[in-house]
């Protein structure tokens, strides 16, 4: 739980540095591309190619594609039609793909997961009631977009450590996860990228040398050490423990003119909605 708890401060931070120093400024396909190759040559030096078999090592890859490298790219998009506590917000669904994914792996369906999506919308809809647009919606569709990759490489990281020794040294191996990532947004920057939008001034690349190195190189290390080492329900509170976290951060210090009884009122309604996603779930496990 240290670990996610640790993370969870340092990835505060990263949403409003986004969004006030990159998001219309530097191309996002370029940021995307440059943290996660800086993220990943923290971790070459020590990879042991080794210690992991072959569908092993395409496995971890596949994972860190679609956690890190997609994930990214929907994420940083996000940031050009919303505001960085509307992104936040928005991400509190996360858990929610979690027991969609579960009933996925274990062929099943649970309609009330569509009431609490249902609830999830009208709460996105409230934060912004006056000012709906296409823009505002396809933004909200971008970060589920977002919320579903992290959320598939959560699972799918779980299940994957839980089959490998526990004497494994996971740092050695972890860098065929960013090299999955790297596969995905270096091709995504030159097919999509524009390069008159690179950084211009030296705070922007300091920016991006933190999210890197840091944010993403140590954060996403440690959060999948720590994911593994918890059970589901913690997990789902420490994806979550990130929007407060976050929110205070970007009004304290950059948006403190947000209109904060609309933000609270749709953010009562999506927490609302994963409550009670929760409850549901646990009722199924007492009746079970």
């Amino acid at each position: 739980m240290g670990y996610l708890v640790g993370v969870t401060v340092l990835w505060a931070f990263s949403f409003s540095l986004i969004g006030v120093y990159l998001a219309g400024q530097v191309d996002s396909y370029f940021a995307v591309m440059i943290r996660i190759v800086l993220a990943a040559l923290v971790f070459l030096p020590v990879l042991r190619p080794r210690l992991l078999r072959g569908r092993q090592r395409l496995a971890l890859m596949a994972l860190g594609a679609v956690q890190l490298g997609v994930m990214y790219i929907f994420f940083y998009q996000s940031f050009l039609l919303l505001s960085v506590p509307e992104v936040l917000l928005f991400t509190v669904l996360t858990p929610f793909y979690i027991a969609l994914l579960d009933d996925a792996l274990f062929r099943r369906f649970t309609p009330f997961h569509l009431l609490t999506a249902a609830l999830a919308v009208l709460g996105a809809a409230v934060i912004r009631y006056k000012g709906l647009t296409d823009d505002y919606w396809l933004g909200f569709l971008v970060v589920q977009g977002a919320n579903l990759c992290f959320a598939l490489g959560q699972v799918g990281y779980r299940r994957l450590s839980a089959g490998l020794p526990d004497t494994l040294p996971r740092l050695s191996v972890f860098g065929w996860f960013y090299l999955g990532a790297v596969a995905v947004a270096v091709p995504a920057f030159l097919v999509l990228g524009d390069t008159a939008a690179l950084p211009t001034t030296g705070l922007q690349w300091g920016v991006l040398a933190w999210l890197g190195l840091v944010a993403s190189g140590v954060g996403y290390f440690l959060w999948n050490l720590g994911a593994v080492r918890v059970d589901a329900g913690a997990l789902a509170i420490m994806n979550n423990a990130l929007v407060p976290a976050g929110l205070l951060v970007n009004l304290l210090i950059w948006n403190r003119e947000a209109d904060l009884v609309r933000l609270t009122l749709g953010g009562v309604i999506i927490i609302a909605s994963l409550a009670l996603n929760d409850w549901w779930q646990r009722r199924a496990v007492r009746t079970a």
